[in-house]
């Protein structure tokens, strides 16, 4: 067995921990006085961790030179979108048992909810298009600009916390740092070589700078 195939189990199985940990407590009867709420939170900050992680992917495989870590983002990313599922089944399911006209007046009328639902619309074509298959299917470029969506959701997803929360902000301010970071990496890391190029450009040709003196 390939040691990336062995790193993917690991992580696969580490990545598992959390759904894990929600069936211990439920087993152990330790999911609080308010079990919706609980779970609600719960599966909200792993859909948001699991984003965030995905997102570091990159920034960690450009400043270390680990291009494998690459191989990571897939699995890592389907899990955020697996999270994600749970996240929005417990609001759909246990919060408000299917009454839709119920969940349509909560998405249009309270701020946090539309901004958690947008959250999660946005990692659906991200998820449906993972496949090798899929990326051949729409060309690497229109694959590539279709998955810029998952900053949108990153986005989201702390917007939907932090309006959630109210009062106590640290906590969502912290994945708002964390996320800050991570985006400002991308843009730094586009605008450098763009920068280069126009100071190389503009520089006098060392020939021509040699003959006006």
């Amino acid at each position: 067995m390939k040691p990336i195939t062995r790193l993917k189990i690991v992580v696969f199985l580490s990545s598992l921990v959390p759904l894990g940990l929600l069936g211990w407590w439920f087993y152990r009867d330790e999911l609080s006085a308010n079990p919706i709420e609980f779970i609600t939170h719960k599966t909200g900050i792993w859909t948001l961790t699991f984003l965030l992680i995905t997102l570091s992917i990159t920034p960690l495989r450009k400043i270390t030179g680990q291009h494998w870590l690459i191989q990571l983002r897939r699995m890592l990313g389907l899990f955020a979108f697996f999270y994600g599922c749970l996240h929005l089944s417990t609001y759909v399911v246990l919060d408000h048992f299917f009454d839709w006209e119920r969940i349509v007046a909560d998405v249009y009328k309270r701020p946090y909810v539309t901004a958690g639902f947008a959250a999660f619309v946005m990692l659906v074509p991200l998820a449906l298009t993972s496949t090798s298959g899929m990326i051949r299917r729409l060309g690497g470029r229109r694959w590539q600009a279709l998955h810029r969506l998952i900053y949108a959701s990153a986005i989201a997803g702390v917007v939907h916390f932090l309006w959630l929360v109210k009062a106590d902000i640290l906590e969502p301010a912290i994945y708002g740092a964390i996320l800050a970071v991570l985006l400002g990496f991308r843009v730094v890391n586009w605008m450098l070589p763009r920068l280069k190029a126009r100071t190389v450009a503009s520089d006098p040709a060392p020939g021509l700078d040699a003959g006006a003196q």
